[in-house]
């Protein structure tokens, strides 16, 4: 009887061994594969190989070009809004973006006079139902924390954290999960 439940227990005890080892090991190599953060004088050199590359010319070119400096600019003018996100009252200009782009759903809109791209993100499905009944000239008011530019387009993108019309909240992004 004891030579069966030793029999029985010996190899519980070597397969448990192999998948604690194994546990172990993926581990490690988990924890190795995460890239640690540059600092700032890398950062500055990565950035200056770019700058160097064929991507890095073209976009400097843009920067200094009239259409590149009219959406700085354009950006430059809500930075404080989108770094405070406090509100910003837009007209709504068109229900389409640009051509060609690929941003999700968004809207053109107009805020203090210059044109910016709206962008909600990836469609889903019931998220921005209320948004979709925006008709071109409605007044909303908008929040963002982000404000981003391309090479690609002609405005610089509002990425839309919040919507409201007539006092009504018709759109408000759901808090990251896992996240700070």
């Amino acid at each position: 009887m004891k030579k069966v439940i030793y029999a029985l227990v010996l190899p519980l005890v070597v397969v448990s061994g192999l998948v604690f080892a194994n546990r172990e090991t993926k581990n490690e190599t988990s924890k190795k594969s995460a890239p640690k953060p540059l600092s700032a004088s890398e950062r500055k050199v990565e950035l200056k190989k770019w700058e160097a590359t064929p991507e890095g010319i073209k976009f400097k070119k843009w920067e200094a070009s009239p259409e590149g400096q009219k959406v700085l600019a354009g950006a430059a003018k809500i930075k404080n809004h989108t770094s405070a996100s406090t509100n910003m009252e837009a007209v709504v200009t068109s229900l389409s973006l640009p051509p060609g782009s690929r941003l999700g759903f968004g809207m053109m809109v107009r805020i203090n006079g210059d044109d910016y791209i709206l962008s909600f993100g990836p469609e889903n499905s019931n998220e921005f139902q209320q948004l979709h009944r925006l008709k071109v000239n409605d007044k909303i008011i908008i929040r963002s924390h982000f404000v981003s530019y391309a090479p690609k387009y002609s405005y610089s993108i509002v990425s839309g954290d919040y919507a409201e019309r007539d006092g009504k909240i018709i759109y408000k992004r759901a808090p990251r999960k896992g996240g700070c």
